[in-house]
Formats: C-alpha cells, structure tokens, sequence
C-alpha cells in the first residue's frame, strides 16, 4: 500500500471514529500534497509525500517556538499534536551510527574532498534520508566530516 493510501484509509478511519482533531489533521496533509500535485502536474511517489510530510512539520516546529515565545500553550499542544500525527507516516528514524556510515559511503561515492562539494554529497544522500532524520543536521554533520 502506498503512503498516499495509507493516508485515505486513516481519513476514512478517523471520520467513522469521530475523530476531528485527526481528521482536520489529515485532510490538511492531502491538501498539501494534492496542491503539489496540480502545481507540478505529476502524480507523487511515497518519497514525495515523505517530503510534503517533512516540510509540514518543519512548518509546525517553527510555529511552536512561535507560539511558545508568545506564550501560547493551547496553540503549543495543537501543533505538537499534528506533529506526532505526521511523524507517524515518517519512516523509522536513522541512528547515528547508520547515519554517519552513510555519511562516509556519500562521501566516497562522490569524491568529495572540500566543503565546495557539498551539494554533491547532499544531493546523493537526500533521497536515500528522505524522512528518516533531520535534513538541517544532517547538512551540519556532512560539513563536520567535510572539514567545514
């Protein structure tokens, strides 16, 4: 079953559950990728929605530091609530030592050998990470290893 699907049968779920909050969650994430679809004209592939996903929560944690400066806390819990609701769609997380030994293979396999390379090492992790950790930690932990 694809992602996309997984996401309809738990709308489905969620409306027969009564479940509001779940459900205004879902909803807006088939939103979000159906907006990406009509605007780039493609039907996208699960490492697609992972991005759309990933880009979502990225949305919520900044708003939660918002929200938590402006003291916020009902707005606090709602957004760390759709945060838990789409990390549930992410893939298992990466440990550090399987990140770090990928880290080194991407290096390797693009002969990256300066900080000018980066967007090379990058460019071939990113799809291979996709969901499965922080993209702006992993981008610090490949300028560490590139000396940066």
């Amino acid at each position: 079953m694809s992602l996309k699907d997984r996401i309809t049968e738990d709308m489905k779920a969620a409306m027969r559950a009564g479940e509001k909050d779940r459900l205004s969650c879902i909803r807006m994430l088939q939103a979000g990728i159906k907006q990406r679809e009509v605007d780039e004209r493609i039907q996208l592939d699960d490492a697609q929605v992972l991005a759309v996903i990933d880009k979502m929560i990225k949305q919520r944690r900044e708003s939660v530091t918002q929200f938590e400066a402006g003291k916020r806390a009902d707005l606090v819990a709602k957004e760390s609530a759709e945060i838990a609701l789409l990390s549930s769609y992410l893939p298992a997380q990466l440990g550090d030592a399987e990140l770090a030994a990928m880290i080194r293979e991407a290096i390797a396999a693009t002969g990256a050998a300066s900080m000018k390379d980066m967007g090379k090492v990058m460019g071939w992790l990113k799809p291979k990470v996709q969901g499965r950790t922080d993209i702006g930690a992993l981008s610090a932990r490949i300028k560490a290893a590139l000396g940066g």
